[in-house]
């Protein structure tokens, strides 16, 4: 029997979040435990920044510029026109959006590309999950250089795919050992090895001429993998792409690249790669059909039209990431060097715990990631939401508006005065 709008066992949605009382639920009985899921899963808990309603939000990376009233009234526009044809499924391999994203790419970095060289999909996560899909799974290994994005091992535990780590130099700004990443990947024999540049969330880059050497590594008949270059902060950086690398390693290299972060786009949910046509060719085997809807199609190509646009905010922002930077410092924070919208800072000082990372034997002092944890929480008891990722000692902070930014240098300023020896 079809469901009427004055069954009072329907309502509609109010925004709330539901989830702590699940208790008038239907099913909500059931708990995850009592599931039959993958043992690999038991005790692991989804990924996602919080999300509370603050005045300053300042941890997932998003561009704090809204679009502009000119390219709103065009999507408008656009979207009205498709939303004539939701009856019908979208254009299954998105070649024009394809080829307004060449066109973006080739005028960005200089290198020419066409629409055979570019895969679109919801966001880059979807991009990176459909290149493990045909590239990792089970018997296989993806490679990556901690602290890195932390969807990499996340992404391929979901595609059967061993994710093995080979750690960063902190007193190096984060920055990949090239011989320790050489023998790494001799070692272990990755099919996939990630390349975050800049790295989220350090900040730091990679260079050409290291990401060549690695090309190198993989390219070894006992080893046959592929780099992929995760560019999702690329616009944020001066210098030159890995797209430049293709020429060079068409059978090796993919540069996966996304629209939610310079673009003002994270609510748009679009990411690309850069590749040869045979890597496009590897993901349609394994591609949801229809993955794109019409509407991101037809949004994405809007906001691309509108790059110069767009991309107007950027400068913007490395100028506010400069400022905040050099007032963190003022402030004793040790900071590191970023070409990102983003700056990773240190917030308790090595002296905190014995090289082991743990707490010393003081009777019972706090851990660095308990300490760590409570740096976080008093950025937020101040009315400042930035990021813990993980990387105990040090939190992460987006650059947003010059006044969010000094709300933060605020909050900061009060954390700095109330503990001594920060660098």
């Amino acid at each position: 029997m079809a469901p009427t709008n004055d069954d009072q066992t329907l309502s509609r949605g109010s925004g709330e979040d539901s989830t702590a009382d699940k208790s008038h639920t239907l099913g909500g009985n059931v708990t995850l435990d009592a599931l039959p899921l993958r043992e690999e899963f038991r005790g692991e808990t989804a990924y996602g920044a919080p999300q509370l309603e603050l005045d300053v939000r300042l941890n997932t990376n998003e561009n704090p510029y809204p679009l502009s009233p000119r390219i709103v009234a065009d999507l408008v526009k656009k979207v009205e026109k498709v939303a004539s044809g939701l009856n019908r499924y979208p254009e299954r391999d998105s070649i024009i959006l394809r080829q307004e994203l060449a066109w973006y790419v080739s005028g960005q970095t200089g290198v020419a590309v066409n629409e055979d060289n570019i895969w679109a999909a919801n966001g880059s996560n979807e991009v990176l999950q459909e290149l493990l899909q045909a590239f990792g799974g089970p018997g296989r290994r993806a490679l990556g250089f901690t602290p890195s994005y932390s969807m990499h091992p996340i992404l391929a535990a979901g595609t059967h795919t061993e994710f093995v780590e080979c750690p960063r130099q902190e007193a190096r700004g984060f920055s990949i050992d090239i011989d320790e990443a050489t023998a790494a990947i001799k070692n272990y024999r990755p099919s996939v090895v990630f390349i975050t540049t800049p790295n989220n969330p350090t900040g730091g880059t990679t260079s050409l001429d290291n990401i060549r050497v690695l090309l190198d590594a993989v390219s070894d008949p006992d080893v046959d993998g592929i780099v992929i270059v995760d560019e999702a902060y690329g616009e944020f950086d001066d210098g030159p792409s890995a797209c430049e690398l293709l020429k060079d390693y068409p059978d090796r290299l993919v540069v996966s690249r996304t629209m939610s972060k310079a673009f003002d786009f994270a609510g748009g949910r679009l990411g690309y790669f850069v590749a040869a046509p045979a890597f496009v060719e590897a993901v349609m085997l394994v591609r949801l059909p229809y993955h794109l809807s019409a509407l991101s199609q037809a949004a994405a190509t809007v906001a691309l039209r509108y790059s110069s646009d767009t991309l107007a905010s950027v400068e913007k922002i490395i100028r506010e990431r400069e400022r905040v930077q050099e007032s963190l410092q003022k402030l004793g924070f040790s900071v590191v060097p970023s070409k990102s919208n983003f700056l990773l800072f240190k917030v308790i000082p090595d002296e905190s715990t014995n090289s082991s990372g743990e707490a010393p034997a003081n009777g019972g002092a706090p851990s660095r990631r308990e300490l760590t944890q409570a740096a976080w929480q008093e950025f937020l008891d101040r009315g400042v939401l930035i990021r813990d990722v993980g990387v105990d000692g040090y939190l992460r902070v987006t650059i947003g508006l010059p006044t969010e930014n000094d709300e933060f240098l605020s909050a900061a300023g009060q954390y700095a005065s109330e503990h001594n020896g920060l660098r």
